[in-house]
């Protein structure tokens, strides 16, 4: 049997854009994604906007009665920064107060700890008008937004993430147009990136500063980099995908400090941000308490097969090709490598490289298309999603077994959400969501997930 300890958390996470919904009502302001829904429709799977996504807004309660019934003793969503702060800063929206006290209360109440992140890709439009994250500015109404949200709900919520893979939207929002602002601008990103991780330790500094008792982390996904082959130029291809995906945020979120290959390479380009002595010392002085990794696939690279265009904006890409290893095992439907052992290199590497911080397993998880097509007596078999968790799961023990720290497990997600541009295209959650009805049936899987938290293990 894979056993984990008794104390160990089995939950799920989601987002505030990804499920609640209620983008237009209780004075909410707008984010980035409903600016961009009402700009380009067409960018988006079969033109579905955040409007209603997962209507946790309104079911919450019943919700939280499904996550106790899959077996969750932890969760993890986030605050809408946008619907605390219609503009971003100034007057707190007492009805978003209201209801997130109630959330956390309720999950309280209920057994369930929640795990609380501050911004996952939902930049407030009032904020991205002055720049968003290439605006200093921001970084300091995104450290009062943080403040604020720890003083008024830091009685009940102990656990906190200041971000939710903070290099997806310095990647996707300013090199390769998944989010907005759609730009392809490298000095931008790099901005961006250096904002952001001022951003995380300034809320850092501000959660120590108040006392609560609780930890403060931020969630990254993490993607092993590995060399085609062990020649050299393979090797060192890996190195520079590794100080990009990973290092980026990683070795400023533990360490309080870029990786000086990384910063030679940034200098190299002629992409240094601006920034002053002052933020480089909050960034080193105001680190984690722990670590959220989410993990999906892996990063397989080689060795360049042509030079770069010297034309070309900077990419990471300059310096490597990604490598299709053959026989790899794939998710079809989202085109993601599912390798599960990628999940015990990343417990050795924090246990070896991060001072063996507590850490753990934020998302992880399988999207499948037409899951209907698995229904059997009423309900989804999904025996290909407890497989994957299983899987991983295994790995994971092997990590704890030779003395990595981790504490949790959670899965991605609790109930089929929205996702940014695919919409509902593919399904990851423990529980089916009816599109026409709103109704919520547990898939298979989902007992099976209450099985795994009642045995500590399967």
């Amino acid at each position: 049997m894979v056993k984990f300890p008794e104390n160990f958390y089995f939950g799920s996470a989601t987002s505030s854009t990804q499920s609640e919904g209620a983008h237009s009502i209780d004075g909410k302001g707008k984010d980035i994604w409903d600016l961009w829904y009402e700009e380009e429709p067409f960018k988006f799977h079969d033109e579905i906007g955040p409007e209603n996504t997962s209507t946790f807004y309104k079911n919450y309660k019943s919700d939280i009665q499904l996550l106790k019934k899959t077996g969750h003793n932890s969760f993890r969503t986030s605050i809408s920064w946008s619907r605390m702060f219609p503009e971003g800063y100034g007057e707190v929206n007492e009805k978003a107060v209201a209801f997130y006290r109630d959330v956390f209360e309720e999950m309280r109440k209920n057994d369930i700890e929640p795990f609380v992140n501050l911004f996952h890709f939902d930049m407030p439009v009032a904020m991205q008008e002055i720049g968003g994250w290439e605006n200093r500015e921001v970084v300091n109404h995104y450290a009062a937004f943080a403040k604020k949200c720890f003083e008024l709900f830091g009685d009940i919520v102990k656990r906190w993430f200041t971000f939710n893979e903070p290099i997806v939207h310095v990647e996707c929002g300013y090199l390769q147009q998944y989010h907005y602002p759609c730009k392809v601008d490298p000095k931008a990103a790099v901005q961006v990136a250096y904002h952001t991780a001022l951003a995380s330790a300034l809320a850092i500094k501000e959660y120590h500063a108040l006392n609560q008792g609780g930890k403060i982390g931020i969630v990254l996904n993490l993607t092993p980099a590995y060399p085609r082959s062990e020649n050299p130029a393979d090797v060192k291809a890996a190195q520079i995908a590794e100080l990009f995906a990973n290092k980026s945020f990683l070795d400023p979120s533990v360490k309080g400090e870029y990786d000086p290959m990384l910063i030679e390479i940034i200098k190299k380009h002629d992409l240094m941000p601006t920034y002053t002595e002052e933020d480089n010392a909050v960034i080193k002085e105001n680190t984690v308490d722990f670590l959220g990794v989410n993990y999906y696939q892996p990063v397989r690279v080689c060795a360049r097969a042509s030079l770069p265009n010297p034309e070309a904006p900077f990419m990471p890409s300059y310096y490597y090709d990604p490598y299709v290893m053959p026989g790899r095992k794939m998710n079809p439907y989202r085109g993601w490598e599912i390798y599960p052992r990628g999940i015990y290199d990343i417990a050795i590497n924090i246990k070896e490289n991060y001072g063996n911080i507590e850490w753990m397993i934020t998302e992880n998880g399988m999207g499948v298309e037409n899951e209907e097509r698995f229904r059997v007596d009423g309900q989804i078999q999904d025996d290909y999603r407890i497989e994957f968790y299983k899987d991983h799961l295994t790995w994971l023990a092997k990590g704890i077994e030779a003395g990595s720290n981790c504490v949790g497990y959670h899965v991605w997600t609790f109930i089929d959400c929205w996702s940014w541009l695919n919409a509902y295209k593919n399904r990851y959650g423990l529980i089916e969501l009816d599109l026409e009805t709103q109704e919520r049936r547990i898939k298979k899987s989902g007992y099976w997930f209450n099985e795994l938290n009642k045995n500590h293990g399967f």
